[in-house]
């Protein structure tokens, strides 16, 4: 029997924030963050506890084996909810197993669930190995967008160079 036969997907309880959390802090470390357990599990708890992302696991026998956590948002366009998997992480031990694409898996089951249009993931470019399970499971590859990120701490430092949005008031 394989590990993929033997891992129960569930949804994460705060309960199981202290092992994620140090599964997350690998995950950020592989993408080359400063080790930070601590942080790490803050950061978790309170996505958790205030509802703003879905954990969920694999679990083999009683260890967690990998993890995806997901962020909600919106299509303004189609208006309709979208999930972002953000973060997608299998322990070493486990990998080529497939405990990804389960993990997939109980993610596009959840969004489905939840009335999702779309679940959206992103992939570093040299991460072959993970855009090709992506891209296996079904995902596709953006070829219509462009993606673009900017970095807030360029942005205006200086009074003359703020814009301040000024709140309503009723």
């Amino acid at each position: 029997m394989t590990a993929q036969a033997e891992a129960v997907i569930r949804y994460a309880t705060l309960d199981d924030m202290e092992e994620v959390a140090a599964l997350f802090d690998s995950y950020r470390q592989f993408y080359n963050e400063e080790p930070n357990y601590v942080g790490s599990l803050h950061f978790l708890r309170e996505r958790v506890f205030l509802g703003e992302s879905q954990v969920i696991v694999a679990v083999v026998g009683d260890e967690i084996a990998g993890f995806t956590q997901l962020f909600p948002s919106f299509s303004s366009v189609t208006m309709q909810r979208l999930w972002i998997l953000n973060d997608l992480y299998v322990k070493q031990a486990f990998r080529s197993l497939g405990i990804g694409e389960s993990l997939l898996q109980g993610a596009a089951n959840f969004a489905h669930e939840a009335g999702a249009k779309q679940l959206f993931i992103e992939g570093a470019v040299d991460n072959l190995r993970a855009c090709a399970l992506y891209e296996r499971f079904g995902f596709i590859r953006n070829r219509g967008y462009y993606y673009y990120h900017y970095p807030l701490h360029a942005a205006a430092t200086t009074p003359d160079e703020q814009i301040n949005v000024v709140p309503t008031v009723k």
